[in-house]
């Protein structure tokens, strides 16, 4: 498929057994400054209309019909210093201490936006708009989820009450860089989210 390397990292850590807090800043992608955050667009208020999946299987593969993404999925854990380990370019990956995708709880999937061959699995993620369909394929069988919303967001203010909400319903978010390469950092400034619930 046509993906590439984005420049930025996810870097969740646990606390405690619940609590789940992110440091965001990629491979090769320095922090944003604090002044100027990109301007928001709330995800839209959407309820479950399916029932989470009892002990879901392991997601193997990602189809986004709207932005033309069909990709193997990797499982992705936590650096040494407590950072999320994120998939090489080309790559997406879900993340393995967390809620796997089409089970209870806020599943993640993370992919480049960009990288040294160009556009990469996530390059068109921010196109994606509310009603656009993503399916997880997983070896028990697959899931569907509808986009709610997005928003694109400065690294630095990553709304961890929305990616990781305490809810038993089965969500997903899809992360990557957002914003317009910056030379001067070496990377991109912010972070592209987009929200979608179990149908």
């Amino acid at each position: 498929m046509t993906h590439s390397a984005r420049t930025s990292a996810l870097a969740p850590t646990l606390i405690g057994t619940a609590l789940l807090t992110v440091v965001l800043g990629v491979v090769g992608c320095s922090p944003a400054p604090a002044a100027d955050p990109a301007p928001k667009v709330a995800p839209t208020a959407a309820s479950t209309t399916a029932a989470p999946v009892q002990d879901a299987g392991k997601p193997i593969r990602v189809e986004i019909p709207a932005i033309e993404v069909d990709e193997s999925l990797k499982p992705v854990g936590l650096n040494p210093d407590g950072s999320m380990h994120i998939p090489g370019f080309g790559d997406a990956g879900w993340y393995k201490r967390g809620p796997r995708p089409g089970a209870a709880g806020p599943a993640v999937l993370v992919a480049h936006v960009h990288g040294p061959g160009g556009p990469d699995v996530f390059w068109r993620l921010k196109e994606l708009e509310p009603g656009d369909r993503v399916t997880v394929h997983r070896t028990d069988g697959t899931s569907t989820f509808v986009v709610d919303g997005s928003e694109q967001v400065a690294k630095e203010e990553l709304p961890y009450d929305r990616i990781w909400p305490e809810t038993d319903d089965s969500v997903l978010r899809l992360i990557t860089c957002g914003g317009v390469f910056d030379k001067k950092i070496g990377g991109y400034p912010d972070n592209t989210i987009v929200y979608a619930h179990l149908v």
